[in-house]
């Protein structure tokens, strides 16, 4: 295990205000300045770099974990690599039991690897496997007590062999891996856990699909629940017919106290994004459209609270068309209230969070732009979103930025 720290502090950021409606594209007026003070919680930054061989050609580097907090002075940006894989899919925080030690779970590809880093020890590798397809990588993961234990246990997606599995963490130190599903010539892109059926048992939301094509043809998807407790699945719970999505979103939005799946189906074979609302009694063909996006892509949906009103947002991040907050209408399944949050962020995750980090009880929104190789903070004031850049790749970010995630700056490596 290698890390590579970058001594960067942010003193001074830049801040602009950002709203209006969905076909607002000027750019967004200087706004007031950003807050400052030290966070105990700060950000895991899950990317894949790439450099180039001594011939120019493209050349996969270490993964890469970055880690963003913010002390008395500003933000603050570090990185720590593992040679053992060439991507970071996801870290987030995992403490498998209440009374046990907590650390940082992370995703790895190319090799898969599944790895568990507390803080004063060497990471622990819970899983690795050469899956026989293409490529092997640990694609998506979620955390939760599947069986009613009390222990929690990790749900994995993978790529290219189509398997989502359980790790559950034995008595004796060890893990056990547990193969729900196994697909060959199958990506599996996305786990989602949740309770659609309000029975208090959590069930697994996965997105399989044929493998990845960006030439416009057509790639067949599903959305397919398994649900351990009970040995139930697969069960495919959406047909996307000849299209796919590669992002889902579980959560209970509409705060009637039972959660939803929401679907991003792409449009790479043309058309738009569209946006899709599922309840445990959807029929898997017709599941109601409640927003679309003049985009190709939108890989994340996320849901908080942005001002502090009791009820749930979600913002969607499109590729090329920004980042769009979502509210839902007296009818939930019909159109969603949609407006711009600012069309100038982008990329081809765009990956997105909204959490409470300084613990004010209201959400912010982090973003990273790798359009412009930044990452943001967006928080809502006086109606209106105002930015604040916490960092900027000083010499680009030639990659991708896969996912954004809390966690307790006591916890990170």
């Amino acid at each position: 295990m290698t890390r590579r720290l970058i001594p960067i502090l942010i003193l001074s950021v830049s801040v602009v205000a950002c709203g209006g409606e969905p076909q607002t594209t000027s750019p967004a007026p200087e706004a007031t300045a950003p807050s400052h003070g030290a966070l105990d919680r700060g950000l895991l930054v899950a990317m894949a770099v790439l450099g180039r061989t001594p011939d120019g050609k493209p050349q996969t580097l270490p993964a890469r974990l970055g880690l963003l907090t913010r002390g008395d002075d500003g933000w603050a940006y570090r990185e720590i690599e593992d040679p053992d894989s060439n991507v970071f899919h996801k870290a987030m925080v995992y403490r498998p039991r209440p009374d046990g030690p907590g650390g940082i779970l992370t995703a790895g590809g190319t090799g898969a690897f599944l790895k568990w880093w507390v803080p004063g020890a060497e990471p622990e590798v819970l899983w690795s496997e050469d899956f026989g397809g293409k490529t092997s990588r640990m694609r998506d993961i979620e955390t939760g007590d599947l069986d009613g234990d009390g222990v929690e246990e990790i749900a994995v997606a993978t790529h290219d062999q189509g398997i989502v599995a359980v790790v559950d963490p034995t008595d004796d130190g060890g893990w056990n891996v547990t193969k729900l599903d196994h697909r060959p010539g199958i990506f599996v892109h996305e786990i989602e856990l949740g309770d659609l059926d309000d029975d208090g048992t959590l069930e697994i939301y996965a997105t399989p699909s044929t493998p990845n094509k960006l030439d416009g043809s057509p790639q067949p998807g599903w959305v397919t629940r398994y649900v351990p407790a009970t040995g139930e699945g697969p069960t495919d719970v959406v047909d996307l017919g000849t299209d796919h999505a590669k992002e889902i979103l579980v959560d209970d939005v509409d705060g009637d106290g039972t959660d939803e799946l929401y679907v991003s189906v792409e449009a790479v074979s043309g058309g738009r994004v569209r946006i899709l609302r599922v309840e445990a009694d959807t029929d898997p063909a017709a599941a109601p459209v409640i927003a679309t996006l003049d985009d190709t892509l939108t890989r994340f949906l996320t849901a908080g609270d942005i001002d502090g009103d009791g009820d749930r947002e979600m913002v969607a991040a499109g590729k090329s068309s920004g980042l769009w907050l979502l509210r839902p209408g007296a009818d939930p399944n019909g159109p969603w209230v949609m407006t711009s949050i600012d069309r100038d962020s982008g990329g081809f995750e765009h990956a997105a969070l909204l959490t409470d980090l300084d613990g004010d009880g209201i959400d912010e929104l982090y973003v990273a732009d790798d359009d412009d190789h930044e990452i943001n903070r967006y928080v809502w004031a006086d109606g209106t979103f105002v930015r604040e850049t916490l960092y900027t790749h000083p010499d680009g970010l030639s990659g991708f930025t896969w996912n954004l995630m809390p966690a307790p700056v006591a916890l990170m490596p």
